[in-house]
């Protein structure tokens, strides 16, 4: 696969607990900076103080390969214990020109929660571009290799996804 084609990941868990429950958890922005290794923390901008469409919120990176930045997030859906939504900026430019219009996006993620049972089936997604990200930049240096950039990208993705899941699932059950 190719950058430009949008790769994405989509990984899912099912939770023993109910969807107001695990609704507090995955709109705690703060909350992945605990779960994944990529994410180091994240803070809500402009006065905000819990999602909202429109609301924005910062977050700070660390990659081992491509060192650390910034990006702000802007919430583009949100359905209460439904879809939590968020396009990803950089407002910085440090992959390109300066980006702060969530129409173009270094990344976008988003959380779906759907009762199922006696609790709740979470699904995360995230794809990737079409906005230059710090993966376009490792393309640019091999661009012969391309698609098994991307691959291995999309792998990583899969685990810090498969691990956010996890560390939710876990807290999520353990609160009932």
């Amino acid at each position: 696969m190719r950058y430009a084609e949008g790769p994405s990941v989509c990984c899912d868990v099912y939770v023993e607990a109910e969807p107001p429950r695990v609704w507090d958890l995955v709109t705690d922005i703060g909350l992945p900076a605990r779960l994944s290794p990529e994410l180091q923390r994240a803070e809500w901008l402009d006065g905000a103080e819990g999602p909202a469409v429109g609301a924005r919120f910062v977050g700070y990176n660390r990659h081992r390969m491509i060192g650390e930045w910034r990006t702000v997030s802007h919430v583009v859906e949100l359905a209460q214990q439904q879809v939590f939504g968020w396009a990803v900026v950089d407002p910085d430019g440090r992959y390109g020109d300066p980006v702060a219009d969530p129409e173009k996006p270094l990344a976008t993620w988003r959380f779906e929660l759907a009762s199922e049972g006696t609790g709740t089936r979470l699904r995360q997604y995230a794809r990737i571009g079409p906005g230059r990200s710090g993966l376009s930049a490792v393309i640019d240096s091999a661009p012969e290799r391309e698609e098994e950039i991307v691959a291995f990208r999309l792998a990583e993705l899969r685990t810090n996804v498969e691990a956010t899941l996890r560390g939710i699932k876990a807290l999520a059950e353990e609160a009932d």
